[in-house]
């Protein structure tokens, strides 16, 4: 079996001997039982790995690095989910999938029609749910750097911020299909999505997102679900762009 992998939230160097924060040692030794002289691997976000042997001292856990290993499991271009905020708990779904298919960001929208409806202290604790389940996702499905997970903001906000490439918006009605799109696209590297709430975007998003110059796609004869649609696409993009 691999070894199991962990973040950690401190300057790594090849052959040094790290203290593990709190928080993962009490994972690594009380939650998954690992003892003294297993195999672990560590990362910090900043791309690349290091193979470690773990250490434990009474309660606290330390590693012994090994030489760094740069591997990558990174997309060959930047996808963005801008995700309208569905009801529930669908969002941790997504913000985990999206890890694990590669996405480089989440941008949580408080669409008008979205149920979830968060603010102040309740709006923070969420937040930092979400980036926590980004980095057990990261540390599961072998990602060496982290998915950033913003604070929602309305579409009229978002849309104000400078475009990180190509912004597409999945319309049922759309012209244009997917595929058609990034061949007339082929040389953007950095691609965002925005999929509407469960109700969909209403008139006015719509309208504000065509003259913010949001390209709108259709995907499929079917209509999917807030939680799938994103995540789709995400999937289809990496399979066209060979990424």
């Amino acid at each position: 079996m691999p070894a199991p992998r962990f973040y950690c939230d401190a300057p790594l160097a090849a052959g040094a001997r790290i203290a593990l924060p709190d928080a993962l040692a009490h994972h690594a030794l009380r939650v998954l039982r690992l003892r003294a002289g297993e195999a672990v691997t560590l990362f910090n976000g900043q791309g690349g790995e290091y193979p470690a042997v773990l250490e434990v001292e009474g309660k606290a856990g330390f590693a012994q690095l090994g030489d760094f290993n740069p591997r990558e499991a990174e997309l060959g271009g930047r996808i963005t989910l801008a995700q309208g905020l569905p009801s529930g708990d669908k969002m941790d779904w997504v913000v985990e999938k999206a890890v694990e298919l590669g996405a480089a960001r989440v941008s949580p929208i408080a669409a008008q029609r979205s149920v979830l409806q968060l603010s102040g202290a309740r709006l923070e604790k969420r937040v930092a749910h979400w980036q926590r389940i980004a980095q057990s996702a990261a540390e599961q499905c072998g990602r060496n750097r982290l998915m950033t997970v913003d604070a929602p903001l309305t579409l009229e906000d978002w849309l104000a911020e400078p475009a990180d490439g190509l912004r597409v918006l999945c319309h049922p009605e759309a012209e244009q299909d997917l595929a058609g799109m990034l061949q007339g696209a082929s040389d953007q590297t950095g691609i965002t999505l925005l999929v509407g709430p469960e109700g969909g975007w209403s008139d006015k998003e719509l309208e504000a997102a065509r003259k913010a110059g949001v390209q709108a796609v259709r995907f499929g004869p079917r209509v999917l679900r807030t939680e799938t649609a994103g995540l789709a696409l995400l999937s289809a993009i990496s399979a066209l762009r060979g990424w």
